[in-house]
């Protein structure tokens, strides 16, 4: 065995682990609606932020 058996083991392993993790990501659906939580993670703080203020999504004041 030398240095180009291993160079294509490891390239036969690394594209099973890329076409794995796209399986992952793209092929469970159950995986859709975590992934759609986590995608809006850094826009809650704002919208709480806004609602403790008072403050509408355009960042005016809310009529009382």
């Amino acid at each position: 065995m030398d240095i180009n058996d291993i160079r294509a083991i490891v390239t036969v392993v690394s594209l099973l682990t890329f076409l794995g993790v796209v399986w992952w990501a793209y092929g469970v659906k159950s995986n859709k609606k975590r992934f759609d939580e986590a995608a809006m993670l850094p826009f809650t703080d704002e919208e709480a932020d806004r609602f403790e203020l008072g403050l509408d999504r355009n960042g005016q004041r809310k009529a009382s």
